[in-house]
């Protein structure tokens, strides 16, 4: 087995690893051991209930929901399986992203490795021969209510998995039907299900925690990044360093706080901008300044700066909960991705197993993980933006242009429309964080009586994310641009070390705007990039160190 195959074993799984599988394409493998329990599992099945005199087992010889009480023939299991795929291929909407449907795949995979669900291993084989050749089906993103799992989402996956005839896929960069994927990557178009199989692929709320568990990780990239522009930020506006000294942190000592504060400290380290003979310094863009005085002190000195505004100085304790929110996230969504979620479940006992109803399929943990991150990542959105508004503001930027105009103000108008565009991903987010998984009608003729919102919680928590990305990508775009106007007059006065390697990242992408204005679009798609794929986070930290040690603050 090479380096980059994951085997999933349905007890080991961690985020990262289903990142690899969905976004670089990383090859699955059943742990054989796990493949033999699942077969001896299969085997008792088989042999012991799958027969006219098996007592009445949930989904396994009987309907689903209201049709509980009706008893399956043995041989019409198979049809029962196949129609109950068709009947919740309910969704609606644009497609799932290609990189979720992998993860739940994957997912899918994983939770029947715990060897709970009973399906049959030539399923599981499938998946994964699916998720190695890359036939991802076509999933519509919308129609669960994260009740009894993601029905129709699942069950639009499964419907590929089978090779129905209305069921799409994409293979080689190109849609088509499931089938016509199947035969070119060399497999059997078509595949039946059998007692158990559709039952246990469709049920479980996979497709919320595929969506979860890419925006967590993606969410603890994005607040190394904005702990990133922050302190560019920072010492662009020449900021106060005292309210970061963990004395201060340990008067209140939150874990998550004072370990954003010794990350600030670390990428600081050796500064000399954020220092008081620097504020006192003239910059030539401050208005009415006699151009020969710029790079000079001012005269007479201009009043030392107290203390900053709550975007600078309150960052551990915005910024803090934030991490803290990811940790606890990251913790419920450990314990899903390695968890069985269908329903009825089956376990050894005596020397048999038994079968037991219950209720995993709900994604209530999910969904109320994914409303928290939801709101934290909202917050750290707007903290970052008043920033941004800050950098172009002449009022409150201590002597930079307005609009960080390089010259010819008028003719040039800057980076104004730069910080609105953040500004209106910030208010997109404020009307998405509401809480999803407080919102609960019933459902399927009141069988579902309680529902958990979870697929639309995690799916609306990605997109809050992907703004916040931009967010960071705007402040990263102004805070260069603030240092490098203001770098002519401060060059005696060097920013620290994780601030100047950041800053020549930004560069590196984009250049500085030191004359008229130019097109900024693909700009902010660059510095997104940056944030989303980790670039800016590893470049810094190869200097400044991991920045969110736990070793400093144990």
């Amino acid at each position: 087995m090479n380096r980059s195959t994951v085997v999933l074993d349905g007890m080991r799984l961690h985020a990262n690893a289903v990142v690899a599988i969905a976004r670089f394409g990383a090859k699955v493998a059943l742990d054989d051991a796990t493949r033999d329990a699942l077969n001896k599992t299969r085997g008792y099945i088989e042999t012991h209930w799958l027969n006219d005199s098996a007592p009445l087992m949930y989904a396994f010889n009987t309907g689903v929901g209201a049709l509980k009480s009706q008893r399956i023939a043995p041989a019409e299991i198979a049809d029962f399986q196949a129609s109950l795929v068709r009947s919740h291929s309910a969704g609606t909407g644009e497609p799932m992203p290609e990189e979720v449907v992998r993860a739940m795949m994957a997912l899918r995979v994983n939770a029947f490795a715990r060897n709970h669900s009973g399906v049959r291993v030539a399923i599981i084989d499938r998946l994964v021969a699916m998720l190695n050749l890359g036939i991802t089906p076509v999933v519509a993103a919308k129609g669960s209510v994260g009740a009894s799992g993601d029905l129709a989402p699942l069950a639009l996956m499964s419907g590929a998995l089978m090779g129905l005839a209305e069921s799409r896929v994409t293979y080689r960069g190109k849609e088509m039907p499931a089938q016509c994927a199947f035969a070119l990557a060399g497999l059997e178009p078509t595949i039946d299900v059998q007692a158990k199989d559709a039952t246990a692929l469709i049920n479980g709320a996979t497709a919320s925690l595929a969506y979860a568990v890419l925006a967590a990780h993606d969410a603890r990239e994005l607040l190394t990044s904005a702990t990133i522009s922050m302190v560019m930020s920072l010492e662009a506006l020449r900021g106060e360093l005292s309210c970061f000294d963990d004395r201060v942190m340990q008067a209140r000592p939150h874990r998550g706080q004072r370990r954003v504060a010794a990350a600030i400290r670390r990428m600081v380290a050796e500064s000399r901008r954020c220092s008081e003979p620097a504020r006192q310094v003239c910059l030539r863009s401050t208005p009415g300044l006699d151009p020969a005085r710029a790079g000079l002190p001012h005269m007479p000195p201009i009043p030392p700066r107290i203390q900053d505004v709550y975007s600078l100085r309150c960052v551990p304790q915005v910024y803090g909960p934030v991490l803290d929110a990811l940790d606890y996230v990251d913790g419920i969504l450990a314990t899903e991705m390695n968890s069985a979620t269908d329903n009825p479940l089956i376990f050894p006992e005596d020397e048999g197993y038994a079968i037991v109803s219950g209720g995993h399929f709900h994604g209530q943990y999910i969904a109320q993980a994914m409303d928290l991150l939801g709101l934290a990542v909202t917050d750290l959105s707007a903290i970052c933006d008043r920033r941004s508004a800050r950098l172009i503001d002449p009022a409150c930027n201590f002597g930079l242009p307005a609009n960080l105009i390089a010259e010819r103000p008028g003719i040039n108008t800057g980076f104004s429309v730069v910080q609105s565009m953040g500004t209106g991903l910030v208010l997109e987010n404020m009307g998405m964080c509401s809480p999803a998984s407080a919102t609960s009608l019933p459902a399927k003729g009141n069988t579902e009586d309680h529902i958990s919102n979870s697929c639309f919680a995690a799916r609306r928590t990605r997109i809050v994310v992907e703004n916040t990305q931009t967010v960071i990508a705007s402040e990263l775009m102004l805070a260069a641009q603030a240092l490098d106007l203001a770098e002519p007059d401060l060059s005696a006065y060097p920013v620290g070390v994780g601030t100047r390697v950041a800053w020549s990242t930004v560069r590196d992408a984009v250049p500085a705007m030191l004359g008229d204005d130019r097109w900024v679009h693909d700009d902010i798609a660059k510095l997104k990039l940056l944030v989303s794929d980790g670039t800016l986070a590893a470049k810094v930290q190869s200097v400044s160190g991991a920045l969110w040690q736990t070793d400093s603050v144990e």
